[in-house]
């Protein structure tokens, strides 16, 4: 799991990587949470999105949004965030060319800044959002939604309402060949502190089930 850094639009951003060694693996991108609140790329959630990926056979990338940890800049509300999301995204991409399948991941803040990656870059198969923080931040960009995708959010989460991200969801599945897959961990808060393994296996068995094998990508 070696430390990696590389350029963003405001200097240089670190992060961690985990390579698979095969050139046709697929890669996945892990966006953190709110760098105001103490969000950055080692956070619990995130590092366990990490993992999950990794053991799904992708080749994987986790870093610091400008101005946290050792990545330089200052927090850009946002806008800045997402221009390092894409020079992250970037840089996976450079070191595997020939990869089948391009995924994207994140958890709050992170998530937001996914989605709207997702909206920019139309290599991205598929994603996984985390806590999803509708009803707190705008999400009138996905009009429509462009990729299926896994939304995962805490019964219990005392940051996010539910039934925002419940009717949010439903908004983005209006398109025939769009499906959000949309799963509830009962009790388990924002930061799913005694449910992670639950969420960890929600991600890992969507990701099973909806990557693309070697065989289907041949």
């Amino acid at each position: 799991m070696p430390d990696v850094t590389f350029n963003g639009p405001e200097g240089r951003l670190e992060g961690r990587y985990q390579s698979t060694g095969s050139a046709r693996a697929p890669i996945a991108l892990m966006l953190h949470p709110h760098p105001q609140h103490g969000g950055t790329m080692n956070n619990r959630v995130v590092h366990t999105l990490y993992h999950a990926f990794a053991r799904r056979g992708f080749s994987v990338l986790r870093f610091n949004f400008r101005g946290v940890g050792h990545s330089q800049g200052n927090f850009d509300r946002g806008e800045g965030e997402l221009s390092d999301a894409a020079s992250a995204l970037d840089w996976l991409q450079s070191h595997h060319p020939s990869a089948r399948e391009c995924w994207i991941a994140g958890f709050s803040f992170g998530a937001w800044i996914g989605m709207q990656l997702l909206m920019r870059r139309p290599e991205i198969a598929s994603f996984v959002s985390v806590s999803l923080p509708a009803g707190m931040l705008d999400f009138s960009f996905l009009a429509p939604c462009p990729s299926s995708g896994l939304v995962v959010q805490g019964g219990a989460d005392q940051l996010i309402a539910e039934p925002e991200v419940k009717n949010l969801v439903d908004k983005l599945q209006y398109r025939r060949d769009i499906v959000i897959d949309y799963r509830v961990i009962q009790n388990a808060t924002h930061f799913f502190a005694d449910h992670m393994d639950e969420m960890s296996h929600e991600v890992e068995s969507y990701v099973a089930e909806h990557a693309l094998s070697g065989a289907q990508a041949e």
